[in-house]
Order: structure tokens, then C-alpha cells, then sequence
């Protein structure tokens, strides 16, 4: 399995080189106020794709740092009730060892 993905990630890797050594015209990022951002096509892709990974992950934070409160305090509350579980369990008797008569 390890090599399947391995032979899938060098094509991918192949197939997007192939694509950014296409796309290398210079492209005009017009923005706001008459500023404008010249720069290759690819490089263009990569930064909104970086960005937009970056923006991703900031939406994801809050509800992370949520799940991981959350899974703390049932952790506290799992462990109050093993031990009060074992407060109020009866103890366990030792058993005597058993010793044979051998003739």
C-alpha cells in the first residue's frame, strides 16, 4: 500500500511540475485603488492556494480548541467515576494457594 501511494504522489508531483513549467506568463493582478500585482501564473496559483489552505486551517482552530475542552472534561468526569467505582467496590478476598498432596 505504501508503495502505491508513493508511485501516486511522484505522478502527482510529475503532473503538477509539468503544469507550472507551462504556466509561466506573466499574468496582472488588478486590485483595489489602481494597484496591480504582475508576476508568473503559477506563482499567482500557489500564493492563493497557500492562503486559501491558511484561511482553512484559522476556520478550523476555534472549533479544534472546542473538541479538545470538551474531550478534556469528559476525561475528568471518566476518571471521578472509575474512582468512585472503585471506592465503592466491594475488596477483593486473597485466595489461598493450592497446595497438593503428593504421595
Amino acid at each position: 500500500m505504501t508503495l502505491i501511494s508513493r508511485i501516486i504522489a511522484v505522478l502527482l508531483f510529475i503532473l503538477f511540475f509539468s503544469f507550472a513549467l507551462k504556466n509561466t506568463h506573466e499574468v496582472a493582478l488588478n486590485l483595489f485603488l489602481q494597484y496591480s500585482v504582475r508576476g508568473p501564473l503559477v506563482l499567482m496559483l500557489l500564493g492563493f492556494f497557500m492562503a486559501g489552505a491558511v484561511l482553512g486551517i484559522l476556520a478550523m482552530t476555534p472549533t479544534v480548541f472546542r473538541h479538545r475542552r470538551e474531550t478534556m472534561k469528559y476525561k475528568k468526569e471518566l476518571e471521578v467515576c472509575d474512582q468512585s467505582a472503585r471506592d465503592k467496590a466491594p475488596p477483593v478476598p486473597s485466595q489461598p494457594d493450592i497446595v497438593s498432596n503428593q504421595a
